[in-house]
């Protein structure tokens, strides 16, 4: 934690490790080479229910309440942001250093996309999107590209994608507890 806490005193546009920055914002058409990734979960109905998700995917609260520590240099997403998402526990503890590519604060949407940093132990862009819809549901929709980028992710090959999903699932299922209550 030390170390992170150091590393966001660094220049707000880090080196990012891939490419193809803000491509999750047009989710249609992901970058090839890429494992990807799109889960979407209705989360509740109507304008409260969306602000209240919304805040909570860019403050951060859904990803801590669905057991990952994050680390960020400010309380909301904003491009530049630097944030360390880690899950796990004591020497399985996985660390994923991000920076914010893009957001979006929006009338009927809001969410953000974090792209990869060195250390992290896969290289992509991942997006946290809530929309309110035409009919008044609510949406959140997790939209991502990916690679390995480190050993250990590359010799875990098929069982990645998987956890990813899951995760992903995990944070839907907890932003859906959170508007309810």
């Amino acid at each position: 934690m030390t170390r992170l806490l150091k590393d966001l005193s660094r220049p707000a546009r880090p080196d990012l490790t891939y490419r193809e920055t803000g491509a999750t914002r047009t989710p249609e058409v992901l970058p090839d080479a890429y494992h990807h990734l799109r889960c979407s979960t209705v989360v509740g109905h109507g304008r409260a229910a969306f602000e209240t998700a919304g805040a909570a995917v860019t403050t951060w609260r859904a990803h801590r309440r669905s057991g990952a520590v994050v680390v960020a240099d400010a309380d909301r997403a904003e491009p530049g942001v630097r944030v360390e998402v880690s899950l796990g526990v004591g020497p399985l503890r996985i660390s994923a250093p991000c920076s914010v590519v893009w957001t979006a604060y929006e009338e009927n949407r809001t969410g953000f996309a974090y792209g990869t940093l060195t250390g992290h132990p896969e290289r992509g862009e991942e997006s946290f999107v809530v929309e309110l819809e035409p009919d008044g549901t609510v949406r959140f929709t997790v939209t991502a590209f990916s690679r390995p980028a480190v050993w250990y992710t590359r010799l875990a090959g098929p069982l990645v994608p998987p956890l990813q999903r899951a995760y992903a699932r995990r944070l839907g299922r907890t932003l859906r507890r959170l508007v309810r209550t």
